[in-house]
């Protein structure tokens, strides 16, 4: 029995979002909530295309692991793939990612195809995201804060940068959606 072949690809989205942040800034919950607000959208979660490697996967850590940082890119390079496959077929792909460095931040520029690249930065008091790690449910057993300082220092002027310390989840979404002109429930 031959399958008709259904076309997958359709007017493509309006680009990407790049959500990123140190950890506890806020981004999982952000962009999930943002996506929400889309008729077609995808949240990509880059820490859950980490946990996707079975054997012989390497969180970042603070010691040097040149397998970790290769592995920052792998990620990255599958995240992309999936946001540039979902953009073609019409959905919004918000990914969520720590992205601190200038070399990182580039890889994804290059590498997503899907145009343009909505670059948006979380960017709470380094202590509020400490404090906010220390309250969920994923809690880190490491303080990532000292991250904040190398994304001030090589990203300062690169994308949106939002301190969304006072803010609701709602009322981060609304000010990225007002920044970014993305227009939510477009196109159903």
């Amino acid at each position: 029995m031959a399958l008709d072949l259904v076309p997958v690809d359709r007017e493509p989205a309006a680009g990407v979002l790049l959500l990123a942040g140190i950890p506890g800034s806020g981004k999982s919950s952000v962009a999930a909530a943002l996506a929400a607000r889309f008729a077609r959208s995808a949240h990509i979660e880059v820490d859950a295309l980490q946990e996707l490697i079975v054997g012989g996967g390497r969180w970042p850590s603070w010691e040097k692991d040149e397998e970790a940082d290769r592995q920052i890119f792998l990620r990255a390079r599958n995240a992309c793939l999936l946001a540039d496959s979902f953009a073609a077929a019409g959905f919004l792909p918000v990914i969520d990612d720590v992205v601190v460095r200038r070399s990182h931040l580039d890889f994804y520029r290059s590498t997503l195809t899907s145009k343009p690249v909505h670059h948006v930065v979380l960017a709470p008091p380094p202590a509020v995201a400490w404090a906010r790690n220390l309250g969920r449910h994923k809690t880190l057993d490491t303080d990532w804060s000292p991250l904040d300082e190398a994304m001030r220092a090589e990203l300062a002027g690169e994308g949106v940068w939002i301190d969304n310390a006072r803010q609701s989840v709602a009322e981060t979404v609304d000010t990225i959606l007002s920044a970014t002109g993305l227009a939510p429930f477009a196109d159903a």
